[in-house]
């Protein structure tokens, strides 16, 4: 569920001098040179060159994206782009003009040497919104710092319509000191005459691997373990040097062992890339908590303020995700992701599958491999379940899918890691019922990766039907009536196949919610954040006192505004029992502190446990689900 920056001319490059006559400098011919200097940074922006040979066309239209994979949103990545000019031969302006905020169309284009612009990042603009209400998810962002550099490419570079399949060659200048790291090719680099910095160059074969490759420059902390044939290598930038690879390197190490156990033979990469951007609260620092996957990489963006165990347990469940996208979408995907169009995309009707399942995956080999208990991932499934009955139940998943930009789709799109989830559990414990423990989700997720594989997308609307085909026909009434449909899923059925039963009980909750249900709300006409009438249902705050209505001053120090108040609460959602906490509430006008460490806190609710009268094939369905 981000960052970066610069350039400056080099002697790398071809084609500063006067004329450009050979068919050996075809832009259609020869790689795309651009280049980007961190070294020469200059009021919080970074220069760009980008040098495409030479055109034979007398227009041409270069654009930065619109949307970028995986994140189902609009970020307009050419707003943070400035002072764009097009350089003829002798060095001269030529004629362009802006046709969109992503888009800009160039004159005279044959005599096209080479562009010139400067790049804003999106970090600086997630508070202050000078840029527009619609910022860029902070791990698809762009961080410039003079000690840290986000560098999500297709936030600095991007492509020429008659261009979209060229190669690419990017150069990269940064102070000797800093630390790099990347999955991107490498293929060379040197150091400057005096020493202070490096440049290093790097190879794309299009630009799908120019915005598939983040690189963390900077002050960074880096690991590196080796998880089967995988070389996983994990880079951290604290700003305050909170936090450590190291502290978190056997945590990663113990979960993507278990992850490799559990794929078995599917192994797509040498090399995976864990890029860790821990944000500190400050004003110009990111406040979109999450992560973006990448066929090698992903990139995470999360709080500082974590103690060690809640951080370690955060990403073992985000990189968990990230980690299983090399099934679906990066092994298994239709036309509109393999083609996709930066600028006027269009999306799949399959989210269920490409985040959805690989949601379930995260959760499932966490209980498959040991790492959680039954009883704690019987926990997160209800919770899954409860959140997603406080969304549209009714919404077809291919529907929402498919117009996931516009509403009321986009507004239900967290429901992709909730019901998305449950239905990969569900057609699970179908499949392994079905097939007497024999098959599964995963099964049949391998087979589909064998029969297209990354270079090979489905058709959009057949596949359910080949779903249908490979499976059984429990799998495509499923199929047909919860994803395509409109139906909502009796989960009790699917549990009840695995010997499962629900009862009423307490269960455990965080500190923000009861079990999916926030327990705040904003008072507008005061600019107040109140507890509302859910509080009675939170156990750790309804025994120290709490009321609806009481506001919400200060959390640890921080008074509580409109405007932070999604980083304090993505905080205290981090809140584990044991943590010293001070907090400061009004009533009446008058104010009162809690001061204690926390303890767990309850919510009634459903409980999910073995049902004692299951029968012998229940038994073995859930033995199989759960263990194998």
């Amino acid at each position: 569920m981000r960052h970066f920056l610069l350039i400056a001319i080099s002697v790398f490059f071809i084609g500063c001098t006067s004329t450009k006559t050979t068919n050996n400098d075809l832009a259609v011919s020869n790689p795309i040179e651009t280049s980007l200097n961190l070294v020469n940074v200059t009021n919080d922006k970074v220069p760009v060159v980008i040098n495409p040979g030479r055109f034979t066309t007398e227009t041409e239209i270069y654009r930065i994206p619109k949307v970028v994979q995986g994140t189902y949103s609009v970020s307009n990545f050419g707003r943070y782009v400035e002072n764009f000019k097009a350089i003829d031969y002798k060095g001269n302006e030529l004629p362009s003009s802006k046709l969109d905020d992503n888009s800009w169309s160039i004159s005279n284009a044959s005599q096209l040497d080479k562009i010139i612009y400067e790049v804003n990042d999106t970090f600086d603009t997630e508070i202050s919104g000078n840029i527009g209400s619609e910022n860029p998810f902070s791990p698809a962002g762009t961080n410039i710092d003079p000690t840290n550099y986000v560098l999500n490419l297709h936030g600095f570079i991007g492509y020429f319509d008659s261009l979209k399949n060229a190669q690419y060659k990017l150069e990269v200048t940064a102070p000797s000191e800093f630390v790099r790291s990347s999955a991107i090719q490498e293929i060379g680099s040197e150091t400057s005459a005096d020493g202070k910095s490096i440049t290093t160059r790097y190879f794309a074969p299009r630009y799908f691997d120019i915005t598939d490759n983040p690189m963390f420059y900077g002050e960074l902390d880096v690991e590196e373990f080796q998880v089967g044939g995988i070389k996983v290598v994990l880079s951290v930038y604290s700003p305050n040097k909170v936090h450590t690879a190291a502290a978190l390197k056997e945590s990663m190490f113990t979960m993507m062992q278990g992850q490799k156990r559990y794929l078995g033979e599917i192994n797509t990469t040498p090399r995976y890339d864990i890029f860790l951007f821990l944000s500190d609260g400050s004003e110009d620092s990111p406040k979109g908590m999450g992560a973006l996957e990448h066929h090698t990489s992903t990139l995470v963006v999360l709080s500082e303020k974590s103690n060690k165990e809640a951080l370690s347990k955060e990403m073992i469940d985000i990189v968990a995700h990230e980690f299983f996208h090399i099934v679906t979408p990066l092994s298994v995907h239709s036309e509109d992701v393999h083609y996709f169009d930066y600028h006027n995309p269009t999306f799949s009707k399959h989210l269920w599958m490409y985040e959805g399942i690989t949601e379930y995956f995260a959760y499932h080999f966490q209980v498959y491999e040991g790492i959680m208990s039954e009883e704690e991932y019987y926990a997160t499934m209800m919770s899954k379940i409860q959140i997603s009955k406080s969304m549209d139940d009714t919404m077809s998943f291919t529907e929402m899918s498919e117009n996931i930009l516009d509403q009321p789709y986009a507004a239900n799109f967290y429901n992709v890691y909730q019901k998305g989830a449950l239905i990969g559990m569900c057609i699970d414990i179908l499949m392994r019922e079905e097939s007497n423990g024999e098959r599964s989700m995963l099964s049949l997720m391998k087979e589909l990766s064998n029969k297209y594989g990354k270079n090979k997308p489905f058709n959009d609307d057949t596949i359910l039907a080949e779903i249908t085909q490979m499976t059984y026909p429990s799998v495509g009434n499923f199929l047909k009536a919860h994803v395509v449909g409109t139906t909502p899923i009796n989960y009790s059925e699917f549990f009840e196949k695995a010997g499962l039963e629900l009862i009423e009980a307490p269960v455990t909750t965080n500190y923000i919610q009861n079990s999916g249900a926030f327990i705040f709300a904003p008072n507008r006409a005061r600019r107040t954040i109140v507890f509302t009438e859910a509080v009675a249902d939170n156990s750790f705050w309804h025994d120290n006192g709490v009321l609806p209505g009481d506001v919400l001053k200060t959390v640890n120090g921080t008074a509580l505004t409109f405007e932070n108040n999604q980083q304090v609460f993505t905080d205290m959602f981090m809140w584990s029992p044991g943590t010293e906490i001070k907090v400061v509430l009004e009533r009446d006008g008058k104010e009162f502190v809690i001061e204690k460490a926390l303890t767990q806190s309850f919510t009634p609710g459903q409980k999910l446990q073995p049902n004692p009268s299951a029968s012998e094939k229940q038994v073995v369905v859930r033995k199989v689900w759960l263990k194998g």
